[in-house]
C-alpha cells in the first residue's frame, strides 16, 4: 500500500483527459497534475528543448513525493521517456505511447488501415509506428501531423466550425487516400475533439491513449504493491500559467465525472 499521489504532466491541458479514466478505475488514487501552459505547445519545439522542459517538470513532481510519474503527453513520451527513466531509477516512469500501441496490435491486423494523428514531434519521432510494427509487423500504418489542433484546443476553440474545418483540412484526404478505418489519437489533447471526429467520420474506430493508460498504470502499481487505500490527499492541479482556459477545461472534464479538484498556480521559471 502506498498513499502517495501519482504525478502526471503534459505540455498543457490535454493530459487532463488521462485522469478521469484512471480515477474511475482506481477511485482510491490521488494525483498531482502539472500542465506547462506557459510554454505550450511542445510539438513544434526542438527535441533538446522538450527534454529540458520535461526534466524540470519531473523534478518538480519528484520534490512533491509522487510514487509514479505518468507522462500524459505523446510528444514527451516520444522524445524524453528514456532520459526520465534513467534519471529516476527508483520511481516508475510511464509513457502514454506503449499502452495505445499494444491496443492497436491486439485489436488490428493486416486487414485494417490504421492512421495516427499527432504533433509534428510525435509523428516525426516514429515512436508509434516503430512500436506498433515491432508488436505486429503486418499492420498497415500511416501517420500525419496536425499542428493546429493543440493551439485551438488550448484556446477552447472546440465546439465550432473553426475546429471542424481544421479537422477536415488535415484529415479528409489522409483518410480517403489511405482508406483509414482505425484512428489513433496520438496526442492527449485530441480526446477533447473526439466528438468532432466521430461526427465527421462516424465509420472510424478510434483508439484513445488517454483511456488505455489507466489499465497500464493499474498493472504497474499492483506489481509494485503501490496501490493506495483510504488516501486523504486531494487531487491538485498546477499550471505554469493558470489561465482561464486551463481552469475552464478542468471544470469541463471533472464536473462531468464528479471528481473534486483543487487549483494552485505555480510560479515556474519559464
Amino acid at each position: 500500500m502506498d498513499n502517495r499521489p501519482i504525478g502526471f504532466f503534459d505540455s498543457g491541458l490535454g493530459g487532463l483527459t488521462c485522469i478521469p479514466p484512471l480515477l474511475a478505475a482506481m477511485p482510491e488514487e490521488r494525483v498531482i497534475y502539472f500542465g506547462d501552459t506557459a510554454r505550450t505547445p511542445y510539438g513544434s519545439k526542438a527535441p533538446s528543448t522538450i527534454k529540458t522542459f520535461s526534466l524540470q517538470i519531473a523534478d518538480f513532481l519528484v520534490q512533491r513525493n509522487v510514487k509514479m510519474i505518468v507522462i500524459a503527453c505523446n510528444t514527451v513520451s516520444a522524445i524524453s521517456l528514456p532520459e526520465l527513466q534513467q534519471r529516476y531509477p527508483d520511481i516508475p516512469v510511464v509513457g502514454i505511447i506503449r499502452p495505445a500501441a499494444e491496443k492497436v496490435a491486439r485489436t488490428c491486423d493486416k486487414s485494417n488501415s490504421v492512421g495516427i494523428i499527432g504533433t509534428k514531434a510525435t509523428i516525426q519521432s516514429n515512436a508509434y509506428q516503430d512500436l506498433i510494427l515491432q508488436l505486429s509487423p503486418d499492420i498497415r500504418l500511416n501517420a500525419i501531423p496536425c499542428p493546429a489542433f493543440v493551439p485551438l484546443i488550448e484556446e477552447g476553440i472546440i465546439e465550432n466550425e473553426i475546429m471542424d474545418l481544421s479537422i477536415k483540412y488535415y484529415m479528409d484526404s489522409f483518410i480517403e487516400d489511405h482508406k483509414i478505418d482505425t484512428l489513433v489519437l496520438g496526442c492527449t489533447h485530441y480526446p477533447l475533439i473526439r466528438d468532432n471526429i466521430n461526427r465527421i467520420y462516424p465509420f472510424l474506430n478510434i483508439i484513445d491513449p488517454s483511456r488505455e493508460i489507466a489499465a497500464h498504470i493499474q498493472r504497474q502499481l499492483t506489481e509494485r504493491d503501490l496501490l493506495a487505500k483510504n488516501s486523504d490527499f486531494e487531487n491538485t492541479f498546477y499550471a505554469s500559467d493558470l489561465s482561464e482556459n486551463f481552469v475552464n477545461m478542468i471544470n469541463r472534464i471533472f464536473e462531468i465525472n464528479r471528481f473534486k479538484v483543487e487549483f494552485k498556480n505555480l510560479d515556474f521559471d519559464v
